[in-house]
C-alpha cells in the first residue's frame, strides 16, 4: 500500500498509548514516559482497562471513552489482545497502529493476521509488531522505548532491529547527528522498507536515506521504490549475514557461484544503494551524508600537521579508486608564500607538526580557492606546541564563511582530529564539518560522497542501443523447453542446449549425441572431415559434472582413437556411477584457440530475488578461483559491460602483449541475450556456459549445462514473474493505421530513447511545451530527459510513437501510477506539426488499454483551461472534467476504469 496514510502515523495530530504499565521497568511505561519527555505536542490519551491513573496520567478503559480520535495508537498490550484493539481503533476512526508487543506468530491463524485483517477492513497502516517503535523530532515524537531521543536532522534510519535503531541514536547524540524520522518496522506485517522507502524519498526534511536490513520480503516492490528512491538522494544500507552460506547446494557452476549475499549485493548495486560492510561504517556515512553535497569528482587535497597520517589517508584513498589531487604550479607557488620551507611541497599538503592555527588557515585558503581539487580533508595530529582546539575554532570558522560565500558550488570540507577532546568534536559538527575519529574513517567518508555522485550518474546513463538484427527464435526455444519438461526432464540434451543458445544467436562448437561406439565414430568422421579434432564426453541426465567421473577426453584425432576413448569413458562411468543412466557419448568438435579467454555465464535461481545473471572466469576450477560478478536482469549493453568490469577477468579481455583483445562488446551481447531468455522462458531454472572461449574473432559456447521446471511465481504483476526489476514489456508494441492510412508504430520508452526526446522536442512549439509542462520550458537538461526515459515498469509507462514511413518520433504518452496503485496520472505530447491525425486519440486509448490491464481503478490528470482540444478529447474518451478548486487555470479530469 505503500505510502497512504504513513503521513498520519508518522506525523500524527494525536496519538493514544494501549498498554502503558504502572510497573516502572516495562515497555509500556518506557513507550509513556518518552512519548511525554519528548513534549508531543498533539493530544495524547492513554488506554488501560486494569489502571484509572498510571505516572500521574489519567486513563481511559477503552479507546471508545477518549474525548478525541486518535490518528495513531500506539500499542503495548499483551499478544492476545492486539487484534481486537486494532478493530476498536478501526471503528473509531484510527489512520493506523504501531504494535510494539512482540509474540503475535507468523501465517494463517496468527494473531499477527487476525490483527492485519482487522486493520484492513478499516483501511488502516499497522507498523511492527516486535519493534523498538518510531521517532519522529520533527514533530516531538518519541513512540518508542529507546533510551534517548534523537535531535531534529536530515537523516532518516529505517531499521529491521530495535537495537540498532536505539544505537544510531546513542551514537547520534555524541556526534551532533540529527534525524527526521527513525522508523523500527519489525516484523513488517504491513508497512515494510519500501513503503518507508517511498515517504522519506518525498519528505523534504529527508537529505539521505539510511537502512539496516536482514531480509527483504517483497524484492519487487523493494526493487521498485529503492531505484526512485536512489535518483533522488543518497541510500545507504548495512545489511547482516554477509558470510551466510547458500540456503541450499547447487546443481551447476553458476548456481554455486550465486551465493545468498552476493545476490543482495547485485541487487543493492542495480537500485543505486551505497552498501557498507558494517555499523562503523554507516556512522561514516550518515556523518558525511547528513552534513555535506556530493563533490563534482573524486580529487582530494589533504591538509595535515603530521606527514605520516597524510600518507595513510593517501594510500586508503588511492585503494579506495579516489585520486589525490595534483598540486599544480601555481597552487605550491601559493603556498611557498604562506608556508615554511619545510611544508612538504605536495599533497598531502605537510605543513609540519609545529603548525598553529594561522599556518593552518593561510594553506587552508589556499587549497579552497585551488580548483584542482574537488574537496579537502583537514587532519590533525595533537601537539603540546599548538593548540587543537584553537586549530579547529579557526578552521570553522573559514569554513563557514566559505560556504556562505559560495553557497551552493562549495566544495566539501571534512575533518579529523586524532584524539579530539569531545569540545573539538562538538565545534566541529556544530559547523556542519563531517569529523571523523581517524584519517582512514575520513576517507571512507568523502568516498561515499563520491560513490553516491557516481550511482547517480549511472542512473541516468543513456545505454547504447541494442542491434536491430538481434530477433531470437522464441517460439522454438520454448517449444523446445516445454517437450523436455513434458518427457519429465530436469536438464536439457546437448543438442536440445546447442538448438536452443542458437536460437538466441549464441554460437556453440558443432555437437553430436551418439548412443553407442559406431554412432561416436561415425559423427567423428564428419567432423575431422571438416579439418577439426574431437572431444568426446558422457552423456547422463544423472551426470552433470563431466570431469567428475573421468568423461571427457580431448583432442582424438582418428576414428580408432574415438572407439578406444569412447569405450573408456563409458566403462568408467558405469564403474564410478553404476546407479547413472548412461544414453551414450557427446562428440563435439574440438575448438583450439591457443589466445581465448575462457569465461562462465549463466543464469540462477534466487529465493528473494528471482533469476540472476552470472558472469565470471570460466573453466573446471571455477569455484575456487572464485572470480564472479551478478547482476539482475533485464539487462543492456552497458549493464552488461559494468557487469564484466567488476571481474578480475575483465582485465584479461583486453589486449596485452602479443594477445589481441576480444572482440568489442562480444561477451557483453551474450550476457544480454541470456537475460532476454530468462524473460522470454522462465521454466529455465538454471544455465551454465561454461567455458564460453573469447578471443579476437567473437565467441564460442564448449559446454553448457540447462536445467528447466516449472517456475515459482515469486512475483505478482505483468512481466516476468522471475523477474525481480520488471522487464521490457514488449507485449505493448504496436502497428497502428490512423486517419489517410497514416501508419504509427508505437512501443514503450526505452533509456536509450533519450537522444530520441531531444530531436522530438525540436518540433514541439514553445505555446504546446508550455500546455504540457504548465510553464515555458527554455532548454531540457540531460537530467530531466533521463529521468523521463528510465523507467521501471512497474510504478510508470510511457509509450513512444514513431512514423513507420520515416522512424520519426511522433508523439508519446506517459502515466505514473500513485503510491496505492489505484490512482494513475496520465501526460501527453505530440509534435505540433502533426496534431490533427488521430494520433493523441489513439495514444490516449492505449494508455487507458494500459492502465486497465495494470488494475488501476482510475486515470486523472491536470488540464490547463485553455487547452480546449485535450479538454474536448477527454470528455469524448469519458472523464469527467472539473475545475480544480485552488488553480482556477486547470481542469481536473478524471476517468474511472
Amino acid at each position: 500500500m505503500s505510502t497512504y496514510r504513513l503521513k498520519n502515523l508518522l506525523s500524527p495530530r494525536s496519538v493514544a498509548l494501549v498498554g502503558a504499565s504502572s510497573r516502572p521497568v516495562s515497555v509500556g511505561r518506557a513507550v509513556l514516559e518518552n512519548i511525554r519527555k519528548a513534549n508531543f505536542t498533539g493530544e495524547f490519551g492513554l488506554v488501560n482497562p486494569r489502571h484509572a491513573e498510571i505516572g500521574g496520567m489519567q486513563a481511559v478503559t477503552s479507546l471508545d471513552k477518549l474525548p478525541f480520535v486518535p490518528e495513531l495508537v500506539a500499542i503495548t498490550a499483551p499478544a492476545k489482545e492486539i487484534p481486537d484493539i486494532i478493530d476498536q481503533a478501526g471503528r473509531r476512526g484510527s489512520a493506523g497502529a504501531l504494535i510494539v508487543t512482540a509474540g503475535l506468530g507468523h501465517g494463517p491463524g496468527s494473531l499477527e493476521e487476525a490483527a492485519l485483517q482487522a486493520a484492513q477492513r478499516y483501511g488502516m497502516r499497522l507498523i511492527g509488531p516486535n519493534c523498538l517503535g518510531i521517532m519522529m523530532p520533527g514533530v516531538s515524537l518519541n513512540a518508542s522505548f529507546s533510551a534517548h531521543m534523537p535531535g531534529a536532522g536530515n537523516l532518516a534510519l529505517i531499521s529491521q532491529s530495535g537495537a540498532i535503531a536505539a544505537g544510531m541514536v546513542d551514537w547520534a547524540a555524541q556526534r551532533g547527528v540529527g534525524f527526521s524520522g527513525i522508523v523500527s518496522i519489525g516484523d513488517q506485517a504491513d508497512v515494510d522498507i519500501a513503503d518507508l522507502l517511498d515517504y522519506f524519498a518525498l519528505d523534504h526534511k529527508t537529505r539521505a536515506i539510511l537502512l539496516y536490513i536482514e531480509s527483504i520480503k517483497n524484492a519487487r516492490k523493494f526493487m521498485s521504490a529503492a531505484r526512485a528512491a536512489a535518483r533522488v538522494k543518497p541510500v545507504v544500507v548495512v545489511k547482516s549475514g554477509r558470510m551466510a552460506q547458500g540456503a541450499r547446494a547447487a546443481a551447476t557452476h553458476t548456481g554455486a557461484l550465486a551465493g545468498a549475499d552476493a545476490v543482495y549485493d547485485a541487487a543493492f548495486r542495480r537500485a543505486g544503494i551505497l552498501r557498507v560492510s558494517d555499523l562503523r561504517e554507516l556512522f561514516d556515512c550518515a556523518e558525511t551524508l547528513g552534513r555535506v553535497e556530493s563533490p563534482s569528482g573524486k580529487r582530494l587535497a589533504i591538509l595535515t600537521n603530521g606527514g605520516g597520517i597524510g600518507v595513510l589517508a593517501v594510500d586508503r584513498l588511492v585503494e579506495l579508486g579516489g585520486i589525490p589531487a595534483p598540486m599544480t604550479p601555481e597552487t605550491r607557488k601559493k603556498l611557498d608564500a604562506v608556508l615554511p620551507p619545510t611544508w612538504s611541497g605536495s599533497n598531502p599538503v605537510d605543513i609540519v607538526g609545529d603548525a598553529d592555527a594561522a599556518r593552518y588557515a593561510r594553506a587552508l585558503e589556499v587549497l579552497l580557492a585551488d580548483p584542482g581539487n574537488d574537496a579537502i580533508l583537514v587532519l590533525n595530529v595533537q601537539t603540546a606546541i599548538a593548540s587543537a582546539a584553537d586549530i579547529a575554532e579557526t578552521v570553522t570558522g573559514m569554513v563557514k564563511t566559505y560556504r556562505e560565500e559560495h553557497r551552493r558550488w562549495a566544495k566539501p570540507v571534512l575533518a579529523a582530529w586524532v584524539g579530539a577532546d569531545q569540545s573539538i568534536v562538538e565545534s566541529l559538527s556544530g559547523a556542519g564539518i563531517p569529523n571523523y575519529p581517524t584519517e582512514d574513517d575520513a576517507v571512507r567518508g568523502f568516498m561515499h560522497l563520491v560513490r553516491h555522485r557516481e550511482v547517480v550518474e549511472e542512473l541516468s546513463q543513456v545505454p547504447p542501443a541494442m542491434p536491430d538484427t538481434f530477433a531470437p527464435d522464441v517460439a522454438n526455444a520454448r517449444a523446445m523447453v516445454s517437450a523436455a519438461m513434458a518427457d519429465g526432464r530436469q536438464w536439457l540434451e546437448p543438442v536440445e542446449i546447442k538448438r536452443l543458445l542458437e536460437a538466441y544467436d549464441i554460437a556453440m562448437v558443432p555437437t553430436y549425441a551418439a548412443a553407442d561406439i559406431d554412432q561416436a565414430v561415425a559423427y567423428a568422421r564428419d567432423i575431422f572431415a571438416q579439418g577439426a579434432t574431437v572431444v568426446l564426453k558422457i552423456l547422463s541426465r544423472d551426470i552433470v559434472h563431466k570431469s567428475d567421473v573421468g568423461g571427457v577426453v580431448l583432442n582424438l584425432t582418428t576414428p580408432e582413437a574415438v572407439r578406444a576413448a569412447a569405450a573408456d569413458i563409458l566403462a568408467r562411468a558405469r564403474k564410478l556411477r553404476p546407479e547413472a543412466r548412461i544414453a551414450g557419448v557427446i562428440v563435439q568438435a574440438m575448438v583450439v584457440r591457443a589466445k581465448a579467454r575462457e569465461l562462465i555465464l549463466g543464469l540462477a535461481d534466487d529465493p528473494t530475488f528471482g533469476t540472476v545473471v552470472v558472469f565470471g572466469r570460466g573453466g573446471t576450477a571455477v569455484e575456487i578461483i572464485n572470480d564472479k560478478a551478478l547482476a539482475l536482469p533485464p539487462l543492456d549493453l552497458q549493464l552488461a559491460r559494468d557487469l564484466i568490469d567488476r571481474t578480475r577477468v575483465s582485465r584479461l579481455l583486453h589486449a596485452y602483449r602479443d594477445v589481441p583483445a576480444v572482440k568489442q562488446d562480444a561477451v557483453a551481447m551474450v550476457l544480454v541475450k541470456l537475460a532476454q531468455m530468462a524473460a522470454d522462458i522462465p521454466e529455465i531454472r538454471e544455465l551454465d556456459i561454461n567455458p564460453l572461449l573469447a578471443d579476437e574473432t567473437g565467441v564460442t559456447a564448449v559446454d553448457a549445462r540447462i536445467a528447466v521446471g516449472v517456475p515459482p511465481r515469486k512475483f505478482a504483476g505483468s512481466g516476468p514473474a522471475n523477474f525481480a526489476v520488471r522487464a521490457y514489456p514488449s507485449q505493448w508494441e504496436r502497428h497502428l493505421e490512423l486517419k489517410d492510412g497514416w501508419r504509427i508504430f508505437v512501443r514503450p520508452m526505452r533509456p536509450e530513447d533519450e537522444p530520441t526526446i531531444h530531436s522530438f522536442l525540436k518540433h514541439v512549439t514553445p505555446h504546446d511545451l508550455r500546455l504540457r509542462f504548465f510553464a515555458p520550458m527554455k532548454e531540457f537538461t540531460h537530467e530531466f530527459i533521463a529521468r523521463l526515459t528510465q523507467l521501471d515498469y512497474a510504478r510508470a509507462m510511457a509509450f513512444i510513437a514513431f512514423e513507420e514511413a520515416t522512424n520519426e518520433m511522433v508523439g508519446v504518452v506517459r502515466i505514473h501510477s500513485d503510491s496505492i496503485y489505484e490512482s494513475g496520472e496520465y501526460a501527453i505530447l505530440l509534435r505540433s506539426d502533426l496534431k490533427g491525425r488521430g494520433l493523441g486519440w489513439a495514444l490516449m486509448q492505449l494508455i487507458i488499454d494500459y492502465a486497465r490491464s495494470e488494475g488501476l481503478k482510475t486515470i486523472s490528470g491536470d488540464v490547463l483551461q485553455e487547452n480546449t482540444t485535450m479538454l474536448d478529447m477527454c470528455r469524448q474518451l469519458g472523464f469527467e472534467v472539473k475545475p480544480d478548486s485552488s488553480e482556477p487555470d486547470i481542469c481536473d479530469v478524471r476517468l474511472k476504469l
